[in-house]
Formats: C-alpha cells, structure tokens, sequence
C-alpha cells in the first residue's frame, strides 16, 4: 500500500509565496516522475510541471519562471514552490507519480494524492 500525502495549501495574497510538500509513503524502493497538477473551479485538471528521477523538469507555460518544482529522492518527496502567486493559481493542487517501486517488487501505476487547496485572494 502506497500513498501520496500532500500539505502546504492554504489562503495567500497575490504576490506572496507558498510552498507545497508531498511524500510518498509505504515500503518504497523507488519513485518514478513526480508531478504537479491543479484543477480550477469550473476548469480541466492541468499539468502544473513535472519532474523525473535525474532532475529534468518540465513546466506549464503559464506558470514558468513563478514556479519550481524539486524533489528529495532519498526521502521520497516533491516540492513545488510558488512564487508571485496570482489570482489565477487558485486551485487544488495534486501530486501524482507515474510508478512507485515498493521493497517487495511490486508496483504502482498512477498514483494521486487527495489534493490540497491553494487560494489566492486580497
């Protein structure tokens, strides 16, 4: 059993910073790309950016150069944090993985967290 845990979500002003935390737990052995996506009130989910195992990253256009996304390998995390936080960025934000490797061989496809809100408002 695998689970991806997400935290760091909450209310800001525009212009101001958040940073969102999320874990994968069980008995891990490894986890493939790790991303974030968000869904807006009335909108698709959308990739947020993504980011593989050696470091490549990858960003949504409307949030390149606001928003950086890392990660902790040893410790199973990624981070993704939001800088000049607009309007716009209110959303759910969803962690997610493509494949998890547990201890015993097994894996897990396309993980996704519960989802943590970011709201942006004055």
């Amino acid at each position: 059993q695998v689970q991806l845990v997400e935290s760091g979500g909450g209310l800001a002003q525009p212009g101001a910073a958040l940073t969102l935390s999320c874990v994968a737990t069980g008995d891990i052995f490894a986890v493939g790309i790790m991303a974030w996506y968000r869904q807006a009130p009335g909108k698709e989910r959308e990739l947020v950016a993504s980011i593989r195992r050696g470091g490549t990253t990858n960003y949504a256009d409307s949030v390149k150069g606001r928003l950086t996304i890392s990660r902790n390998t040893a410790n199973n995390t990624v981070y993704l944090q939001m800088n000049a936080l607009k309007s716009e960025d209110t959303a759910i934000y969803y962690c997610t993985t493509d494949t998890i490797r547990v201890k015993n061989c097994d894996f897990y496809y396309d993980q996704w967290g519960q989802g943590t809100q970011v709201t942006v408002s004055s």
